[in-house]
């Protein structure tokens, strides 16, 4: 008898999505009422750019939150008096060595990036240092996260004393500390200073199996953005991005999915590419689930919402990315538990 793999269907039996899932079924009184599916939490893409994709793009769609990873200040202010889904958090602006990443981008206003002068040893009475100031400017402007370039192919980057000092005065504000992480030992610094999250699963660099463990052990998260590796070409970035989230996640690393939404063309809701590169890196449908609802950097969800997927589950992890790509956010008085 042939042995079967997630891609063998088998008739009558689905996937498991693990303990996230019900079956639920839609208010009679809602949009297509008595339809039967599955409710699942709120879905949320942890690497976007609002100054790239407006908000209202994503109104109406599969995604209940978003986590903006860089963008002007004023760009946050006007966000954040924005009402309605998806609920966002953010960054402010990028934290970068003077010169560096990404001040040299065509796509990135003069704005959206601050350099930071390196640690110099010297305090200077009560006045805040450099990186007491660029983190307490982000969080004053509504930052709950605080986003560093690592580049070191565009530019300079933090020597280590000096992106401690960022990740020191972001602890002392509860801020976690997302990095772009870009060119050899780009990771390794991120992971030796604390680093909380990558903005991207490292795709320059094989991130040795060493490291990954040092990852692992300090609860670091690794946000997907598998996609933009190769958009969907072949790359040997592509290649290296899917086999290091692989060994990642394999060694218990935590994963969050991600788009860089803003970065090329790519759906305005959940990217069924994305879901099935994380497949490819080994996440099982349970896995892919707590990946795109974990609501980090907050403890919970957006309230009074869920996501409802039409129909039972797939069979098999090939049909899971458009199945779940196929999912509207609903009010969760609209759903009744089967």
């Amino acid at each position: 008898m042939p042995q079967l793999d997630d891609s063998t269907p088998v008739p009558g039996v689905r996937l498991d999505l693990g303990p996230l899932a019900a079956a639920a079924r839609r208010s009679l009184n809602g949009g297509h009422p008595g339809e039967v599916g599955v409710v699942l939490p709120p879905f949320v893409d942890h690497h976007v750019h609002l100054m790239l994709v407006s908000p209202d793009a994503l109104a109406g769609g599969n995604l209940a939150g978003v986590v903006d990873l860089g963008a002007p200040l004023e760009v946050v202010t006007a966000a954040r008096s924005r009402e309605g889904l998806p609920r966002a958090d953010f960054a402010g602006r990028f934290l970068t060595a003077p010169g560096g990443y990404p001040t040299d981008r065509p796509w990135a206003p003069e704005s959206c990036a601050l350099e930071v002068p390196a640690v110099d040893g010297e305090r200077r009475g009560a006045l805040p240092s450099p990186a007491e100031a660029a983190v307490a400017e982000q969080q004053a402007f509504g930052a709950s996260v605080v986003k560093v370039a690592l580049n070191a192919a565009a530019g300079p980057v933090f020597d280590a004393a000096t992106l401690g000092a960022i990740v020191a005065a972001a602890r002392e504000r509860r801020m976690p500390v997302v990095a772009h992480v870009e060119g050899p030992g780009m990771t390794r610094l991120a992971v030796e200073a604390g680093v909380d999250a990558l903005a991207h699963t490292p795709f320059t660099e094989r991130v040795d199996d060493e490291l990954i463990a040092r990852a692992v052990a300090i609860g670091q998260r690794w946000i997907s953005t598998l996609f933009v590796a190769g958009h969907g070409e072949r790359t040997p970035d592509a290649e290296r991005a899917v086999d290091n989230l692989r060994r990642f996640h394999a060694a218990g690393g935590r994963v969050l999915y991600g788009t860089d939404l803003g970065n090329g063309e790519q759906p305005a809701g959940v990217n069924p590419h994305e879901l099935e590169l994380l497949v490819e890196a080994g996440l099982a449908a349970s896995e892919v689930l707590d990946a795109l609802t974990d609501p980090w950097p907050r403890e919970e969800p957006a309230e009074g919402v869920a996501t409802f997927a039409a129909g039972p589950p797939p069979e098999t992890l090939g049909d899971l990315h458009a199945w779940l790509a196929g999912a509207v956010v609903v009010p969760a008085e609209e759903l009744e538990t089967l």
